[in-house]
């Protein structure tokens, strides 16, 4: 397929030239209030990146953050600003279709910031695939999968209502898997709305546990051997992000899987966690990596050292989810599905067709790029004023 594109001839070139990029917040209210441990948030906040090409073509990307710089260093405000002023100048009359040299250009131009640049990613990926007609995930190696094993998170602190949310979307075949945000609230309190939570949905669903380096080495040595005991089959991140070696001690006392998350951020990063045997699998999200094609290689780096790969997300909409999906799309190995119901838990998505859930999965947007198309009335309406 890169073949394909460096056959392009000259004047289709031009034609693929990035005209302009245009970024636009804008604030989606939640369904109900979503928890983590260091934060809460009721509307999610994004930035949309809007490119035009020479052609008239334009791709769509997304940068999602969690209220603001707490869950890393960027928020909406930092993303759209550094977009305009540093990354979006790098890339201007830039062959779309060169992705190596657009991410070439834009770690010249600004240091980390993942989440812009991987937002910019998807938007060029989309607008060379809609171009060429041709999906995003032919980019990336081709297609291994079209659904994905979809979980949902259980994030108000109440395990009345959530155990009622979690029955609800049992009964509508939508999640089977619920991951539990804690770490808000006491050790001991989270132990006891586990225990609610393990007890009312019993072997019908699988709970995974997220603590968002809430913890210390010996609190979340306790709760973990607690929680093997509730059946928790995989906990992602109990240890703050620097704390490999304490991660590694977890992993060798315990019998429950670890996911790392906040600890991965690049390729360096996954050979860090993989040599020191801190992780059992890695969550895959593009607003660590920068961009699909950095997700693939983060990706190829844990598959290398034999670490799982999980799907994760920031409470995407479709067009963010849908970007995620593409990428996962080629991977030989998701063993523990996604988390991509982000446009679920939105009072209004963004785009003309959402994604499609049935039967515990999340099913690959079809058509060309990324597969979807932004609603212009919707992102009018949340665009911040």
């Amino acid at each position: 397929m890169l073949d394909q594109i460096a056959r392009i001839p000259a004047d289709m070139k031009h034609e693929l030239a990035v005209r302009t990029v245009t970024t636009t917040i804008v604030d989606v209210p939640t369904v109900r209030q979503h928890k983590l441990s260091q934060t809460s948030v009721s509307a999610q906040s994004y930035v949309i990146v809007e490119i035009l090409l020479e052609n008239g073509v334009i791709g769509a990307g997304e940068a999602a953050t969690l209220g603001g710089p707490r869950w890393s260093e960027e928020s909406v405000e930092s993303i759209k600003a550094n977009i305009d002023s540093y990354l979006a100048p790098a890339l201007v009359g830039l062959d779309a279709s060169q992705f190596e040299s657009a991410a070439s250009r834009m770690d010249a131009a600004a240091k980390r910031n993942n989440a812009a640049k991987a937002a910019i990613q998807s938007a060029l990926i989309d607008a060379v695939g809609k171009t060429l007609d041709l999906p995003a995930h032919a980019f990336l190696g081709g297609l291994v999968r079209e659904r994905f094993p979809v979980l949902w998170t259980l994030a108000s602190g109440d395990p009345a209502q959530e155990v009622e949310e979690a029955e609800a979307k049992l009964a509508a075949r939508l999640h089977r898997t619920f991951k539990v945000k804690i770490g808000a609230q006491a050790p001991d309190a989270d132990m006891l709305r586990l225990g609610v939570l393990a007890k009312a949905l019993g072997d019908r669903a699988e709970l995974i546990v997220d603590a968002n380096q809430a913890w210390d080495e010996t609190t979340a040595l306790r709760c973990m051997r607690e929680m093997a005991d509730l059946g928790v089959v995989l906990v992602e991140q109990p240890l703050p992000a620097w704390n490999i070696d304490g991660m590694s001690r977890l992993r060798h006392r315990c019998e429950t899987p670890l996911l790392a998350d906040e600890s991965v951020f690049t390729t360096h990063d996954m050979m860090t966690v993989a040599r020191a045997g801190a992780a059992d699998a890695v969550s895959l999200k593009l607003v660590k990596h920068g961009g699909l094609r950095e997700l693939h290689k983060v990706a190829a780096v844990a598959e290398a050292a034999g670490v799982a790969l999980y799907g994760g997300c920031l409470l995407e909409s479709s067009i963010g989810a849908a970007a995620h999906l593409q990428a996962f799309a080629g991977l030989r190995g998701l063993s523990w599905g996604c988390e991509h119901f982000g446009p679920q838990i939105l009072k209004q998505d963004l785009v003309v067709t959402p994604l499609h859930f049935e039967n515990f999965h999340v099913h690959l947007p079809k058509g060309p790029g990324l597969g979807i198309e932004i609603d212009p009335q919707q992102l009018a309406r949340f665009a911040r004023k």
